[in-house]
């Protein structure tokens, strides 16, 4: 009983990483899991979440897969989502049941161009949106529907887009160019010397 106990050793702290709560999470307006922060080759986000869903019009409305954003990004989803859900409700008589999204964050350079600066995906502050389901049942797609622009689902894309225009930084299109034929992309990335120009195309 009289024997010496041996000292634990103490193992160094790793260093702390400071991440921050997002508001919009906290509101319920999200449905997201925080993640570890990312850092790789030049990406990286302190704070990313997993974003699930977006509360639109009172409910929550899924996205088709995960998308891992930032904060800010995640947060102006709700209300451009709501703006969509209800010219659905207002012109065609149905409401959004998912979002059917496509890349969210991924490390690569800007229209994966060689040599070009890191694209706003790969500081989880983008998202490409490639389409809608709807609760009558539709599913409306970029690539397929976009075209004629009269039909009720080109007008639905349309008014996605301009809508996003007024919510994003940066909107592109398959109006923009090819690369973007089957999705809208939409960021918060700056343009101009005050970061307050809008790329809307």
């Amino acid at each position: 009983a009289g024997e010496d106990a041996e000292e634990p050793v103490a193992e160094p702290e790793p260093p702390r990483t400071y991440q921050a709560a997002c508001p919009a999470v906290l509101l319920g307006l999200l449905e997201a899991q925080a993640l570890p922060p990312i850092d790789e080759d030049g990406c990286g986000e302190r704070s990313p979440l997993s974003v699930t869903g977006v509360l639109v019009n009172g409910r929550m409305v899924p996205l088709s897969a995960p998308a891992i954003l930032n904060c800010q990004m995640a947060s102006s989803l709700p209300e451009w989502a709501a703006t969509v859900d209800g010219y659905l409700a207002a012109r065609e008589d149905t409401r959004l049941s998912e979002i059917v999204v496509g890349t969210s964050y991924a490390c690569r350079p800007r229209n994966n161009a060689e040599g070009a600066n890191i694209s706003e995906h790969g500081f989880a502050n983008a998202l490409d949106i490639v389409g809608f389901t709807l609760e009558d049942g539709r599913a409306v797609s970029v690539a397929d529907d976009w075209m004629p622009s009269g039909a009720s689902a080109g007008r639905l894309l349309r008014l996605a887009h301009d809508a996003a225009c007024a919510r994003f930084t940066t909107v592109l299109g398959p109006e923009a160019n090819a690369r973007h034929e089957d999705h809208l992309h939409l960021d918060l990335g700056c343009h101009g010397a005050a970061c307050t120009a809008r790329l809307c195309e």
